[in-house]
């Protein structure tokens, strides 16, 4: 075994029992709390994990200090959050990267299923979306505050098998809520990003992460962005093929970037009132 695993935690007692036993092979798993007041901690501990508790401020510093201030048995860590599933599959392809990868080699990409109504949502989501899930510890830094991005110290690879994701486990009043968290945030980054140039080569670039890391800089400045979303995902990506689920997932992700903008917008308002 060479594989240590972190979930990040916010009162999870719904979402944190199968994702243990997703990874209940794992002989080193450490549940980075932010002092949930359900029973997640109880579970996490029921569960063999080891619990650490840490105030949340934002996810870059949240798995920075996960990364960092945490000893950890093994020299890779598998970072998830409660709502995501690994797959026997996918676990054994995880154990097999970290026990051959040369020692250049500082994280693994891996794609994700989104599911929703009982479906995976394979169009309308965008799929395929690259996550920096498998690190070797010391090698790698988390930046950006929500939607985060990896600085790594050497090279990187990408996994074949995908990990499961559940984004509405807790219901659609949570997602409202914490998409709303998420827009905030992503108003004041955006809001600083925008004064940036666009690395318009990167979209050539190899690496399928950097390339999106591009195509959003260049989503972020067209006009009508909410509605182009919902154009992109459900038409131009095929989400009307997933359903009545991908016509509300397209929906939602399109009220998202409305909220998004229309914060940025009263940000730049607000500045050029008090300026």
């Amino acid at each position: 075994m060479s594989v240590s695993v972190l979930i990040l935690t916010l009162n999870e007692e719904v979402n944190l029992p199968a994702c243990l036993a997703s990874v209940g092979e794992c002989d080193d798993i450490v549940v980075l709390d932010s002092f949930s007041g359900d029973k997640t901690v109880e579970i996490a501990q029921l569960g063999g994990a080891r619990v650490i508790q840490r105030m949340f401020d934002n996810y870059a510093t949240q798995r920075n200090a996960g990364l960092n201030e945490v000893q950890y048995k093994h020299p890779w860590v598998l970072m998830l959050d409660a709502d995501e599933r690994v797959t026997p599959e996918l676990w054994r392809e995880i154990r097999t990267a970290a026990d051959t990868a040369s020692h250049d080699v500082s994280i693994f990409h891996m794609r994700r299923k989104d599911y929703w109504f009982g479906r995976w949502l394979r169009r309308g989501t965008g799929y395929p979306t690259w996550s920096s899930r498998l690190i070797r510890v010391g090698r790698v830094t988390v930046q950006r505050e929500i939607n985060e991005q990896c600085v790594v110290d050497g090279k990187s690879g990408f996994l074949e098998e995908h990990f499961l994701h559940y984004p509405f486990n807790k219901g659609i009043a949570y997602w409202f809520e914490r998409h709303n968290r998420y827009s905030s945030m992503e108003a004041v980054t955006l809001t600083e990003e925008r004064r940036n140039k666009v690395l318009v080569r990167g979209l050539w670039s190899n690496s399928p992460v950097m390339r999106r890391k591009v195509m959003k800089q260049i989503a972020y400045r067209l006009p009508a962005r909410p509605l182009l979303t919902f154009v992109y995902l459900y038409l131009a990506r095929g989400g009307f093929c997933d359903g009545r689920a991908g016509l509300r997932y397209c929906i939602l992700r399109a009220i998202y970037e409305y909220m998004i903008d229309l914060k940025i917008q009263e940000r730049i308002w607000n500045e050029s009132v008090e300026g």
